[in-house]
């Protein structure tokens, strides 16, 4: 019998206030015309000073819980995405484990920015695979708001706060069409590491620093990287991008989510977007989207869905689930 990850909930928490382009116009010179053409996005959820990366995290952790009705106590692994923290450390999955009520198990944080939640449901698949964990919970969470140059219209008006998880279980089959993580690929190259990163740190300036980006350079490497890691997942399990119930992908920019299903032969109706409504928020963009698409109905047992992301560093990856 194999042994598979099988997602049984999602959840999603997003802060209480929403900031509109025109808000946003007040502010920066910029305009709702100008962010929507080239983005497609039309607002953003920003935190409040109550509002951390680990509350937003815990409350998508514990939704995600509810949604499979188990309790936080027999989760005995927590992998959290995030490029924004609460602290340098320890390890913000483990203020998510003291709140749900999952001490003694295994947690910790990875980072690879927008990919980052690709990275971990990588990890806590293959920690369920080998016997180390049995549930896991999956979470990408990001306050992206505390590192923006609100002066830099180029940047700012891109990126959102808010949190999104799976909960994963193991479970014994060997069925072909049974629900679990089938696939998955990640990679990395450093070379572009000046391309989309943060100019702080405390090894080197002692600050948090501030988001700085090339976009275009970033959209062309976005594009050509996506296509290339989603053929290497379906690849490996024999199946074709026609093969797909539906495309989840980090919600990074509107055209660069376009040029990816067109590359990939994929036509609009099966790209679950959000973009419009919550911007990039970096590791939580796949969650978030997923969970929406789980609750509005969108996504049902038994399809096959794609999740697919590419962040600074860059990294990038895509993972293929049997719902």
């Amino acid at each position: 019998m194999t042994r598979r990850a099988v997602l049984i909930g999602t959840g999603s928490a997003l802060p209480a206030k929403v900031v509109s382009n025109a808000e946003l116009a007040e502010r920066v010179d910029t305009s709702d015309e100008w962010i929507v053409e080239r983005t497609g996005i039309r607002q953003r959820y920003i935190a409040d000073d109550t509002e951390t990366t680990a509350t937003l995290a815990t409350g998508a952790a514990k939704k995600a819980l509810e949604a499979a009705g188990v309790e936080g106590s027999s989760v005995d692994l927590i992998v959290l995405a995030t490029a924004t923290p609460n602290q340098t450390f320890p390890a913000t999955a483990t203020i998510v484990q003291d709140a749900i009520g999952a001490n003694g198990g295994i947690a910790f944080d990875v980072q690879a920015v927008c990919s980052g939640f690709l990275y971990a449901l990588s990890v806590a698949d293959s920690m369920i695979r080998s016997g180390m964990a049995k549930r896991a919970l999956v979470i990408g969470a990001e306050t992206f708001s505390r590192i923006l140059d609100w002066e830099d219209r180029g940047t700012c008006v891109l990126f959102g706060d808010g949190a999104g998880a799976v909960l994963l279980e193991a479970r014994e089959s060997d069925a072909p069409d049974a629900p679990g993580i089938l696939a998955s690929r990640l990679h990395a190259d450093g070379a572009h590491n000046q391309l989309l990163y943060v100019d702080g740190g405390a090894s080197t300036t002692g600050t948090v620093g501030k988001l700085r980006m090339k976009g275009r350079e970033v959209f062309r490497h976005a594009v050509v990287n996506l296509a290339s890691v989603v053929g290497e997942v379906l690849d490996e399990v024999g199946l074709k991008s026609t093969d797909i119930d539906w495309l989840v992908p980090h919600q990074a920019n509107a055209r660069i989510l376009e040029a990816t299903a067109k590359k990939l032969n994929l036509p609009p109706e099966k790209v679950v977007i959000t973009v419009q409504d919550h911007a990039n928020t970096s590791a939580a963009s796949v969650p978030l989207a997923l969970d929406q698409a789980v609750r509005d109905g969108r996504i049902k047992p038994g399809q096959l869905v794609l999740l697919e992301a590419m962040g600074g560093g860059f990294t990038w990856g895509a993972s293929l689930i049997r719902v």
